[in-house]
């Protein structure tokens, strides 16, 4: 038969191949819309793909595209997204008109993803208010109380830790250190479970949930980016985001927990007693099943293991490098500990306006989810993207995002907006988060609904590091920071490497308070 014919087959399909990557390349330009050129196969995220830019750089390149349009578009492998850069726009797609932008779009297989199908984040529709109204009382101020207690207590521990760290190891990564802290107040404010991963490093709840949170690698971003297209291909290829045994230590860990507390009588003020206290009261065809009460307590855990360790390790790398910063914070930290006579309450934590401030400046500069999505549930005119141009009309099923990290580090909203600057947030705090210029936390019915557990478990740990210890350039430190390109993650290109020392208080009052920090309860 010869070659040609299997040559011309090969071609065929490369061609047909290449025509579906590329038939949708000229879609924006059709109509009228300033667009990121893309390439077949990786679109108009290509640099990142490189590791020319890291993904938050990308995200920012695209933003600044063109910076008189309300929105411009770009492509997400084959797939065209509009990305809106106006903020009234943004609160009319995420506030005012949510009927029409309701659920983030997420197609993960429930068979091989059950941990990612079922969450609060991936649900949709009426399904999505249901859940999200269950669980939004774990997030009350009565309940952020009774877990602060459980916080303090292990975040004492972890001030008491680096304060003792002897000289030959006193210059050391934050993230390790701050995520085993992440893991122990998860382990106890949403399963119930005490954990030391800083005396037991290898805990399989430590050692799990790194391996489940772990995106900073390529592979694993792009198992996660396959696993969220493409849930057919994955299913034929055997391509998981989580392993089986993984997924079955928690469900495990949920089901014996919620047993031994029914058999005994246990009330424990956590997430999963929440849970457990709505069984039989949510009507039929609404109780949650085993598989669904595994999903919310693991997607707690998945959005506060890595992403509010990483927000503690910019934050202190930040005031450890900015020694105006950290005196500032410390001077703060010394007031509060001689006012409260060593017991530290969720009163006095809260007050802290500096303390919240570095935190808050902390996440506009380095925000773990550098663009949020939206999916089109019925058409949605849009107004033209400048004077003069016509309305875009934007359909069903098609995707919007929210270019959060190029937004916040705009000069238009934030003068120097590459320059660590609390005082941004310390006047009114409120009306700076509120604003639609910060976005970290999401926007809208969607907006993040573990907001205020993140803010409290990284003051809580903050206060303890920096009443102990004083944080310092090390050799190994990266002044300014460069942000990896290696994966998706929002971390630095080296770590956060900072020498850390016992800290010399300048008074003997809040020295003496500071070795007497209670463990007590706050007042009632």
């Amino acid at each position: 038969m010869g070659w040609w014919p299997i040559i011309a087959a090969v071609l065929a399909v490369l061609a047909v191949v290449y025509y579906r990557a590329t038939r949708n390349f000229d879609f924006f330009k059709k109509r009228g819309i300033p667009y990121a050129k893309p390439i077949p196969f990786l679109g108009s995220m290509w640099e990142v793909f490189f590791q020319r830019l890291s993904f938050a750089e990308g995200v920012e390149k695209l933003y600044n595209l063109d910076p008189e349009s309300k929105y411009i578009g770009f492509f997400e492998f084959g797939r065209p997204i509009l990305v809106i850069r106006d903020l009234d726009l943004i609160k009319s797609i995420t506030v005012k008109n949510f009927d029409h932008f309701p659920n983030h779009r997420m197609a993960f297989d429930p068979d091989l993803e059950p941990l990612f199908s079922k969450n609060l984040f991936s649900l949709c529709d009426e399904r999505w208010k249901e859940v999200r109204n269950m669980l939004t009382p774990a997030f009350t101020s009565s309940k952020m109380k009774s877990m602060f207690v459980l916080m303090r207590d292990c975040a004492k521990k972890y001030g008491d830790y680096f304060a003792s760290l002897p000289a030959d190891q006193s210059t050391l990564e934050l993230k390790d250190a701050f995520t085993k802290y992440t893991n122990d107040v998860i382990a106890t404010c949403a399963f119930g479970i005490d954990v030391n991963s800083m005396k037991n490093p290898a805990n399989t709840f430590y050692v799990y949930g790194r391996e489940t949170t772990n995106f900073g690698g390529r592979v694993q971003a792009l198992r996660f980016f396959a696993a969220r297209m493409s849930p057919l291909l994955c299913r034929l290829f055997g391509i998981r985001l989580i392993r089986q045994k993984i997924v079955d230590f928690f469900k495990e860990l949920v089901v014996s927990t919620m047993k031994a507390r029914d058999e005994n009588g246990i009330v424990r003020p956590d997430m999963l007693q929440l849970i457990m206290d709505t069984r039989g009261k949510l009507g039929p065809g609404k109780e949650l099943s085993v598989d669904d009460i595994v999903a919310q307590a693991f997607v707690f855990f998945f959005g506060g293991f890595e992403s509010t360790a990483t927000l503690m390790c910019f934050a202190a790398y930040e005031a450890g490098i900015n020694d105006q910063v950290q005196k500032r914070l410390q001077e703060e930290i010394d007031q509060v500990l001689e006012d409260c006579k060593g017991q530290v309450t969720y009163e006095a934590i809260n007050g802290m306006k500096y303390l919240e401030a570095v935190i808050l400046e902390s996440l506009r500069m380095y925000p773990a989810i550098v663009g949020s999505d939206r999916v089109c549930a019925k058409p949605f005119e849009l107004p033209p993207r400048v004077p003069g141009a016509k309305p875009y009309v934007v359909q069903r099923d098609d995707n919007v995002w929210i270019p959060i990290y190029g937004i916040q580090h705009d000069p238009q909203y934030y003068p120097e907006p590459k320059k660590f600057n609390p005082d941004r947030f310390y006047d009114d705090p409120k009306q700076m988060v509120n604003s639609l210029s910060f976005l970290s936390f999401g926007v809208g019915p969607r907006m993040c609904i573990g907001n205020r557990f993140a803010l409290l478990e990284a003051k809580v740990l903050l206060f303890f590091v920096f009443a102990k210890c004083d944080l310092t350039p090390c050799a190994k430190s990266s002044i300014p920071l460069k942000l990896d390109r290696k994966g998706f993650a929002m971390i630095p290109e080296n770590g956060f490497w900072l020498k850390i020392q016992p800290r010399i208080a300048k008074k003997a009052e809040p020295k003496e308070l500071i070795e007497k920090i209670s463990d007590g309860h706050p007042d009632n």
